[in-house]
Order: structure tokens, then sequence, then C-alpha cells
């Protein structure tokens, strides 16, 4: 039901996380350009870093709830670490 489809998608969700930070470190090792050699070099890197931690932070919550959905800990009505995960 529910769960068992909850915890698949949770943990392709994981999945593309990962993924997503694989081809930005390749991104990165590829790149023609370095943080020091322009403006531009300077803002992808910063952008791009910080959307970088922003999904290895939520990489880290959505973990965490994966561990604690195969714990059994939520239900229906005490769920709010997972949605509060969700919405970050």
């Amino acid at each position: 039901g529910d769960y068992e489809q909850g915890v698949v998608r949770l943990g392709v969700t994981l999945f593309l996380g990962v993924y997503f930070t694989v081809l930005q470190a390749f991104e990165y090792y590829e790149a023609a350009f370095s943080i020091s050699d322009s403006v531009y070099g300077s803002t992808f890197f910063m952008a791009t870093g910080f959307h970088g931690l922003h999904v290895l932070v939520g990489r880290t919550f959505l973990c965490v709830c994966l561990i604690r959905m195969l714990g059994l800990h939520f239900s229906r009505i005490h769920h709010f670490g997972f949605e509060a995960a969700a919405w970050y």
C-alpha cells in the first residue's frame, strides 16, 4: 500500500540526490574555469555550490526520514518530521 510506495519513492529520491551530487562533482572537475578566474567563475561556483549544499542537507534529512520510516516511526497522524524534510 502507501507504506511500500513511500519507501520506494523515498529511495528513488535519495538515489537522484546522490546522482545529482556525482554529476555536479564531475561538472566541477571538468570545468574550464575556476572560482578565481572571473566574476562568472565566482558566480557559477557560489550559486551551484550553495545548491549542492542544499541538496546534501536535504538528502541527509530524507535519509533520516527513510530510517525512521523503516522503523515505523511515522503514521497518518504523526509525520511532521517527514513533512518538514519534504518542504526543505
